[in-house]
């Protein structure tokens, strides 16, 4: 059996073909007409991938994204109606690693979600962990600790930090991080959404009190620093 993913949409038909399309690929697939049977069934077992509508009955697919996110750096796709700008960025800033504005071509969610599974399951060749002052990075294990703790970080945050502690004591530019990451083109939303992911980071390295920030470097992208 393939990788699990869960779906939730409160039209049945998009769900039916989302299933079709999703199993025809090779996956299996669990429907679900609200958000909050999708996290009921989550927390009794974690799926591989989660696709969430916005406008659903009950708790909206941007609050379970949100809450899926406290628990899980499962990967979230989200679909949205709504074609303004603001929904896409609620939705990166919760914690969803991509989106797709209905109506949707079903062949482009599976390319999509394929992309985001290879980028999970991608087996690297054997690799030094890296270090950057109170921060360890293990590509192969996929964690991060700063001294001893964990760093909770979602897959695409994972890979931001890596890009940066690759290139130590260089700045990266955004459009080197939305392709590297992301494997899309630059555009001023993409480009808000790499500005996003880093705003996270800084929150959680602020939180366990790491010494190493995220400087941005004005017009270009970003560096890694160490503080004193």
């Amino acid at each position: 059996m393939g990788k699990l993913i869960y779906a939730a949409d409160d039209e049945q038909d998009i769900l039916d073909v989302m299933q079709e399309f999703l199993q025809n690929a090779g996956f299996d697939v669990r429907t679900f007409p609200t958000g909050d049977a999708l996290f009921a069934a989550f927390q009794k077992q974690p799926c591989d991938l989660a696709v969430l509508d916005i406008m659903m009955p009950g708790t909206d697919g941007l609050t379970i994204c949100k809450q899926l996110r406290e628990i899980s750096n499962v990967p979230i796709v989200i679909l949205t109606a709504k074609e303004s700008e603001a929904d896409h960025m609620r939705g990166f800033m919760l914690g969803g690693d991509d989106y797709l504005i209905k109506p949707f071509s079903a062949s482009l969610l599976v390319v999509r979600i394929k992309a985001l599974l290879r980028r999970m399951d991608m087996i690297h060749p054997p690799a030094p962990i890296r270090s950057f002052g109170d921060l360890t990075y293990s590509e192969a294990d996929h964690t991060v600790t700063c001294g001893t703790a964990p760093l909770a970080l979602t897959m695409t945050e994972f890979s931001l930090l890596g890009c940066l502690i690759e290139h130590t004591g260089a700045a990266v530019s955004r459009n080197d991080l939305l392709n590297r990451v992301w494997g899309i083109e630059n555009e001023d939303i993409e480009t808000r959404v790499t500005d996003e992911t880093v705003r996270r980071i800084r929150q959680k390295l602020k939180a366990c009190g790491s010494r190493v920030r995220i400087a941005a470097v004005w017009g270009y992208g970003y560096k890694l620093e160490e503080t004193v």
